[in-house]
């Protein structure tokens, strides 16, 4: 019965030092199971969407404008969507006015382009549903209303670009660009842009 008993002892200390010999075992398979698991749902975890990353920005669209003269706001010819010249037009639905350069400084130019790219986002929203069904950025052509000296008008037009950079990425948002001075707009807008999209099929 002694040696059964002392057996029985030895037996339960055995397996106790057992236990917190390879306790650290233990925790670190546990945290390499965690950190596998975490590395795995970040690597799978699903893109935000251009509706999606339109709303985190937490930005106001301005109403959709119409056509002021005999032409389309926005064509659809096969996977192309040909958008007409827009300016820049405020939630009010009035117009941001002026001359870079003479009564808007170049950083005042530059949120007027950024304007002017909400209201092509209203427009394919009104005739295309979802910015989700674009597919990325192919060409920006942007005019600026300017002193003839005035000479950064790509940095202008950057305040549309970064706003569809922000929609739909470094990859889809940036497509080819032209950015140009003219000697007036019409209202006497600072900037005016057009675009053409490529739509997912």
């Amino acid at each position: 019965m002694e040696l059964s008993h002392l057996t029985g002892r030895n037996l339960l200390l055995m397996n106790h030092n057992f236990i917190r010999s390879y306790a650290w075992l233990i925790t670190a398979c546990l945290l390499l199971i965690q950190s596998v698991n975490y590395t795995f749902a970040q690597t799978t975890k699903k893109p935000m969407t251009p509706e999606e990353k339109f709303a985190a920005l937490q930005l106001e669209l301005p109403p959709a404008p119409k056509p002021v003269g005999v032409y389309k706001p926005l064509l659809i010819d096969g996977k192309h969507c040909y958008v007409s010249g827009h300016g820049t037009v405020k939630s009010d639905g009035s117009l941001i006015k002026g001359r870079i350069g003479k009564d808007m400084s170049p950083e005042e130019g530059k949120l007027a382009a950024r304007q002017v790219g909400l209201a092509i986002l209203a427009t394919l929203r009104a005739n295309v549903g979802s910015l989700n069904r674009v597919k990325r950025v192919i060409k920006v052509l942007g005019m600026v209303n300017c002193v003839p000296e005035f000479e950064r008008h790509p940095f202008i037009i950057n305040g549309c670009s970064e706003l569809f950079a922000e929609i739909w990425g470094q990859d889809n948002g940036i497509g080819v660009r032209s950015a140009v001075g003219m000697g007036s707009l019409p209202d006497n807008i600072p900037v005016e842009i057009e675009v053409l999209f490529e739509l997912h099929e």
